[in-house]
């Protein structure tokens, strides 16, 4: 081969450079000797051909001798093209990157796996990439399914993105948290081969847009989300679709099918069966504030539990009449303030306090509340902000149909006594036995699988039972007990969502119904109605104190049980590509 027509050396464009056969000519590369203030050892000179010889025919210490023209190279010319220089061999890669060029041997590039549901969840795999930008995300191990050349031929775009609005539709119609819809609507994207895709999540507005390359326009669509369900058989119905679309198990079809059927399927229990239990939650809490069973503590179970069944229904009447969620939640509350009212009408001591106070326990939106502050705390602050402001009007639909009732009560004189609602883990295993009953009535409302009321119940006697511990026996303050309660309950969640392969939602909202301040919001209602405003701010700032407390527990447990898991990958991986860590959510630190 003439020496001119020789293939150029890569040098430093991140591989080292081929073997050169014998036979083949290399032209001369000098090696680097100077690498931003890392000096390797000046190469020694190639010396002065003799007479006679022609130019570069002379031996060089990397390359060897070049033999004349016309001259068969020897075995002692059989050597390497190039020899490595002293910088390559000592320097590590992160000393090549610190001095502002690429070594060697190249950069490794960080990659995730497609794996199995059960050996990778997507939700930690799409967190890795959501929290980084787009510029920087690594590039998606494809399956050889994925990577035969058909596999681009029937790629839709806009009926992928379509089909990811949709699953995220759901998922935030059903309570979760902003950063798992738009992990959820990543990994879909990534899954089916549109890389370069950036979701967007309001509270009420979802979004993605997909950019082909740099050069061509993006794609963008969108999606209302305008009615909001508590069914958390469809989330993890969900779940699982999500699962097996991010482990390239289901095409697109195949997912349009499945998602047709999550959308039709019936709700697990029938309405009058929810009606019952929304009585049956009023009434454990009952047993729950009051701490004990005597001869007054049924009727007051009956009262309460009428009661709420009553204002069920009264709310599923003005919902069929369109009226908006605030004014069933100011009817809802009604009922069980009035009972409460009319036992309070007598010297028997039938604790019509208590009724007020469960009643409150059936209506408290625990579910948004957890909902708002996890968006809050991992970074979507509008999402958070419509949330909250949410909740807001919700207990304030609560307030005011309690206080209406009030005012007329202690206008008639009615003998309302609040620390009926305050005894306390006075008999801890009545009120175990009644708040692990309301939580399984909670669970219930909220549409939960039937396999999963068992552990849902289960969490909800270790976060009840933590509390007790910490506020009667030990003597911290409720407000601390709540917290370290309600993160333990996040926590445990957190590990029976992953041995499901499902969302913790079920597994944590229903959990917290026993620890919801439901007796300090009614006393604060109270103290307002007798006219003591003072006394009221107290009791309504402790409620939201303690609400606060329990959302912020929630999600430090869950943040807790992911810190401390290892990420699994979905199979063995080569160190040069380590995986990549979640990281958190960036902050404005002020300015």
């Amino acid at each position: 081969m003439n020496p001119a027509e020789a293939p150029p050396t890569e040098g430093l464009l991140g591989h080292p450079a081929p073997t050169v056969e014998p036979a083949t000519v290399v032209p001369f590369v000098p090696p680097i000797t100077e690498t931003r203030g890392l000096l390797s050892p000046e190469p020694e000179r190639e010396p002065a051909p003799e007479s006679g010889a022609p130019a570069g025919s002379g031996p060089h210490p990397a390359l060897g001798p070049h033999p004349a023209p016309g001259q068969a190279p020897g075995p002692e010319d059989a050597r390497p093209a190039r020899r490595r220089s002293v910088a390559e061999d000592t320097l590590t890669p992160e000393e090549w990157r610190a001095a502002g060029y690429t070594p060697p041997m190249g950069i490794p590039v960080p990659e995730l796996t497609a794996g199995a549901p059960g050996e990778a969840p997507w939700p930690d795999r799409m967190r890795t990439l959501l929290r980084m930008p787009m510029s920087e995300r690594p590039a998606f191990e494809r399956t050889a399914r994925e990577l035969h050349p058909s596999a681009g031929a029937t790629r839709n775009v806009p009926r992928i993105l379509d089909l990811t609005l949709r699953i995220g539709e759901l998922l935030l119609a059903s309570g979760e948290a902003a950063e798992d819809v738009e992990a959820a609507m990543l990994g879909i994207a990534h899954a089916y081969r549109l890389d370069r895709c950036e979701p967007q999540v309001t509270f009420t507005l979802i979004g993605i847009s997909h950019q082909p390359s740099l050069v061509e326009p993006p794609i963008t669509a969108d999606r209302v989300v305008r009615r909001r369900t508590s069914d958390y058989t469809r989330l993890n119905a969900v779940y699982e679709l999500v699962a097996d679309i991010t482990a390239e198990k289901v095409t697109v079809n195949d997912a349009y099918r499945r998602l047709a059927l999550i959308r039709r399927n019936r709700h697990p229990y029938p309405g009058w069966m929810l009606a019952l239990t929304t009585g049956l939650l009023a009434g454990a809490a009952t047993f729950l504030v009051g701490g004990r069973i005597d001869d007054k503590a049924w009727l007051v179970f009956a009262s309460a539990f009428v009661a709420a069944v009553l204002g069920d229904r009264l709310a599923s009447t003005l919902a069929r009449r369109r009226l908006p969620e605030f004014y069933q939640f100011v009817a809802a509350a009604m009922p069980a303030a009035a009972s409460g009212i009319i036992l309070s009408f007598n010297d028997w001591g039938l604790r019509g306090s208590v009724v007020i106070t469960g009643g409150l326990f059936a209506l408290l939106p625990g579910r948004a509340l957890v909902a708002a502050v996890q968006d809050g705390l991992t970074g979507f602050y509008i999402t958070a902000a419509a949330r909250l402001l949410e909740v807001i009007y919700l207990v304030a639909g609560i307030v005011i149909g309690v206080m209406l009732i009030l005012y007329l009560g202690v206008g008639f004189e009615a003998k309302l006594r609040p620390d009926e609602s305050l005894a306390g883990v006075t008999y801890p295993p009545v009120q175990m036995i009644a708040a692990m009953l309301l939580t399984l009535a909670f669970a219930t409302l909220l549409q939960t699988d039937r396999r999963s009321l068992a552990l849902v119940t289960l969490n909800s006697g270790i976060g009840w039972a933590s509390y007790g511990v910490l506020a009667y026996n030990a003597g911290i303050s409720p407000i601390v007990a709540t917290g370290v309660a309600a993160g333990l309950v996040g926590l445990f969640g957190q590990l029976m969502a992953r041995y499901r392969n499902g969302s913790a939602l079920p597994y944590v909202t229903a959990a917290i119904g026993p620890l919801m301040p439901g007796s300090a919001l009614y006393l604060g209602m109270l103290s307002f109605a007798q006219g003591h405003a003072s006394a009221g701010l107290v009791s309504v700032s402790r409620a939201a104190a303690i609400a606060m407390a329990l959302a912020i527990g929630v999600n430090l447990g869950g943040e807790i049980a992911r810190m401390f898991m290892k990420l699994p990958v979905g199979g063995e991986r080569p160190s040069l590509y380590p995986v990549v860590p979640r990281r958190a959510a960036k902050r404005t630190r002020g300015f």
